[in-house]
């Protein structure tokens, strides 16, 4: 038969061994076993000041976040600052060197212009009074003695050569004048190198009459441009200078 404690005792707080899992009363409990059931209370109170320490930890946490961006921000800005110092020192680049290759350009336009200064003929025939040149049987040069201007020395008033001393283009022009003559016409031609470049060429038979032709040249340096009396032809100059020579250098090249 099974016997049942009474309901008082049933629910008499007990507390088990582990070693002989005897139930012991609650009034013969030590001081230790009266003491375990309040470590849930010491939890609690411990749990609010580790939920304080985590704020301030948090707090704190932000706070070097907050300095971190307050100085991620300055260099920023500093950043900032200085790529538009850049973008006006750029700028600034930018506007010397259109400024120097505007410069260039100036100085080799003035340099094209000395050059054209340095390179510049103009002569007539005779050097003084009046008088004819030919015929002859021979195709002969011409020296034009009256030297008007001769900028550079690039022409030789002894023997009629204008010799080129930079590569460039040239313009030259010749005008030959005479009186007319039934045999005997006014001619001339433009040598380069003794090859004929161009010819003035006038013929009647009475009265008094001109030519004239003009040509640009590529002359390299060293090539020699001169005046050739036609065969058979006759040319005429006096103090009005109808018979001209002249040249220039257009260029450089």
């Amino acid at each position: 038969m099974k016997t049942y404690l009474p309901i008082a005792r049933a629910f008499r707080p007990q507390l088990q061994t582990e070693s002989d899992n005897e139930i012991i009363p609650l009034e013969k409990q030590t001081e230790p076993q009266r003491r375990e059931p309040t470590n849930a209370s010491n939890h609690q109170q411990t749990c609010p000041q580790d939920f304080h320490a985590l704020l301030r930890e948090m707090s704190a946490s932000l706070a070097e976040q907050r300095v971190e961006m307050r100085h991620l921000q300055r260099e920023n800005e500093a950043q900032t600052a200085k790529l538009k110092e850049l973008e006006l020192q750029k700028a600034e680049l930018e506007r010397q060197k259109t400024e120097v290759q505007r410069q260039k350009i100036e100085v080799q336009s003035r340099k094209i212009e000395l050059e054209k200064l340095k390179k510049q003929l103009q002569a007539s025939l005779l050097a003084s009074g009046s008088g004819t040149i030919g015929p002859f049987n021979t195709q002969t040069p011409l020296v034009f003695r009256h030297v008007v201007s001769n900028i550079g020395n690039a022409y030789n008033p002894n023997t009629g050569f204008f010799i080129a001393t930079v590569r460039g283009a040239y313009h030259f022009e010749i005008y030959v004048a005479g009186y007319g003559h039934a045999s005997h016409p006014s001619a001339a031609a433009l040598i380069k190198n003794g090859e004929v470049i161009c010819v003035a060429y006038d013929h009647r038979p009475s009265n008094f009459g001109s030519s004239a032709h003009g040509t640009t040249l590529l002359l390299e340096v060293g090539d020699v441009v001169f005046m050739r009396l036609w065969a058979n032809s006759w040319i005429y100059d006096d103090e009005n200078h109808y018979s001209t020579f002249s040249g220039h250098l257009l260029f450089t090249m």
